[in-house]
């Protein structure tokens, strides 16, 4: 695999989100200083509290949004990772005006700071950019079927906004760019409230809870586990050679809802009842990555097994619920662990 030259330095905003904080973590252990941006408006500071007193990691709570803050801009980094806009619907569509300024004007600040800086400069994009798709699977070329005017269109048309850009400073030369496109991840950190599949089903299932299936279950998703697509993005990041485009990162072994649930009901021995709601619009019918590209590129592919994975993120939920009790479902008050602030 194509290697760059070592960095030491990197900005990760979104840096307290689910896939953030794990690449924070990957990061700071290859030998590199870390500053981690987020507003937390969906990104938890506890997933950063085992950071604390760790000399080459900083907080910087913050809105890419707005201009970024002197302690920012102020620094030297060599990369620039953008992870920072909410990613579930039910987050993305309580403030859709919010999620696509994220898109847009977020990603100019931090391309614009990478190009000040010649820091390389990472996008992560989204399968929902194929919306729901006609192509099976979707491959990088696959330009999509998306609603650009539906209740998700904010996020789905932010992120196609969001590669515009990016590959627009790419094209002019002002910023070397990487987009990497993340199909359905899960693992430990998920939002127990974020609305995505995995997270409602374990926790459903480990409080007795009704699970609930929305439509007849049928549609399929493909989960990839969090440390392969980290491993995709560090690849990606690290990769010389000439601009690749977009890059599919995900899990292809795809499998239907129902499918999921039933092995969700199997592992944590839950006698659950199913209820049906129905589908929300425009909910993906079908989602399955064509990975070659990375596979060629980056010689990457998902190792990670899908029960051994949901049997890691089935313990992390069933002890943060031990931990913080019947709060943890709804907004626990652990948000706001101590942090170092970056000078």
């Amino acid at each position: 695999m194509p290697t760059s030259t070592k960095a030491k330095r990197a900005l990760v905003a979104g840096g307290a989100g689910f896939i953030g904080s794990h690449l924070v973590d990957r990061l700071l252990a290859s030998g590199m200083e870390v500053v981690a941006l987020d507003n937390l408006q969906t990104g938890r500071a506890s997933n950063l509290e085992h950071l604390a007193g760790d000399p080459r990691f900083s907080f910087v709570e913050a809105d890419i949004v707005e201009p970024l803050p002197r302690s920012i801009a102020s620094q030297r980094f060599d990369r620039v990772y953008n992870l920072a806009c909410a990613a579930s619907p039910p987050h993305y569509q309580a403030d859709p005006e919010h999620t696509m300024l994220t898109n847009v004007l977020g990603t100019r600040n931090l391309l614009r700071l990478a190009e000040e800086q010649r820091a390389r400069f990472l996008l992560t994009s989204t399968s929902e950019v194929y919306g729901d798709p006609e192509v099976h699977p979707q491959p990088e070329s696959y330009r999509g079927w998306v609603n650009c005017t539906g209740p998700r269109s904010c996020y789905d048309e932010g992120k196609r906004a969001a590669e515009t850009l990016a590959f627009d400073f790419a094209r002019l030369g002002r910023a070397d760019v990487r987009v990497v496109r993340i199909f359905n991840t899960y693992g430990p950190r998920m939002d127990p409230e974020d609305g995505r599949v995995v997270s409602n089903v374990i926790c459903q299932a480990l409080t007795g809870e009704p699970i609930t299936v929305y439509g007849d279950g049928s549609q399929t998703r493909s989960f990839c586990y969090v440390d392969d697509l980290v491993e995709g993005i560090e690849r990606l990041m690290a990769y010389d050679g000439e601009q690749p485009g977009p890059v599919n990162i995900g899990n292809p072994h795809e499998l239907t809802v129902c499918d999921l649930v039933e092995r969700v009901l199997t592992l944590t021995g839950s006698d659950s009842e199913i209820i049906r709601l129905p589908l929300p619009q425009d909910d993906p019918r079908r989602r399955k990555p064509d990975t070659s590209l990375a596979s060629a590129l980056l010689g990457w592919e998902a190792t990670v097994p899908l029960q051994q994975g949901l049997e890691a993120t089935t313990a992390y939920f069933a002890a943060e619920m031990q931990r913080h009790g019947p709060m943890f479902r709804f907004g626990a008050t652990y948000r706001q662990p101590t942090l170092a602030a970056a000078e």
